[in-house]
């Protein structure tokens, strides 16, 4: 396929009033144009329409109840027409205002199934804090993340053709099962080796992040298999145990 790809990039909102405005300012600012763009809000209560309606951007929106973030990204997912899909979550920004023709130069006329590359976090005053803790592989295929979620998914960019819809049966961690289908179905994946997401830092841990836990740990059972997978996890505590101990050293 030859062309400049099409991205459809995704955002999911409920009550993100204070964060959204700036991830509209960064799609904004991308030089390049070949996108659209796309909001999927759960009904907030807050000014969230609002700021999407005055918008300068050629945004296709829907605000209405939902089952959940996955629930909508599905929604956004049945409305998008793009060759690629980015979802960028409410408060998270483009790297750079050139970022998506530097994705879109590294895909030229390859058009691999999923483009990856590395994550930054911000504050949310947009100040640098470091970068993600995991970083990506050279070579990233569907068994690197029995390691863990080595990719962010905001800077995991897969085509629509490949892309199934997510799982509901997983609440807090349908992403990490979502990647991993999408790279099963391809053998064509590219490491952009860009900076493309500012991840804002949400601080403290989510009060969700122990079920979060457990969902990972059915995914890679799911996936990878369950002895596997145990090993797995007791080599990742006994590396963790040691980390702490040297540590105090």
């Amino acid at each position: 396929m030859n062309g400049a790809p099409l991205f459809s990039i995704i955002t999911i909102t409920y009550n993100a009033a204070t964060t959204l405005p700036h991830t509209l300012r960064s799609v904004e600012c991308q030089g390049y144009k070949n996108y659209e763009y796309i909001v999927i809000d759960g009904a907030s209560k807050d000014n969230t329409v609002e700021l999407v309606k005055q918008s300068t951007l050629p945004i296709r929106w829907v605000s209405e109840p939902d089952k959940g973030l996955y629930d909508a990204m599905n929604k956004g997912l049945r409305m998008a027409v793009g060759e690629y899909l980015i979802f960028l979550n409410a408060g998270d920004s483009f790297h750079a205002d050139n970022t998506l023709q530097l994705i879109a130069d590294a895909i030229g006329n390859s058009r691999p199934g999923v483009v990856y590359g590395e994550t930054a976090i911000v504050d949310a005053n947009r100040q640098f804090l470091m970068m993600r803790r995991l970083q990506a592989p050279e070579q990233l295929t569907w068994r690197s993340f029995a390691q863990g979620m080595l990719v962010c998914h905001q800077a995991f960019i897969a085509r629509r053709d490949i892309a199934p819809e997510y799982d509901l049966q997983y609440r807090f961690s349908a992403d990490v099962d979502w990647c991993i289908r999408c790279m099963k179905q391809t053998d064509e994946l590219l490491n952009t080796h860009l900076t493309i997401i500012d991840y804002l830092n949400e601080g403290e841990t989510t009060r969700n992040h122990k079920a979060s836990l457990k969902e990972r740990y059915a995914i890679m059972c799911r996936h990878y298999g369950t002895l596997p997978t145990i090993l797995r996890h007791v080599e990742f505590a006994f590396r963790y145990a040691m980390a702490r101990l040297q540590g105090k050293e």
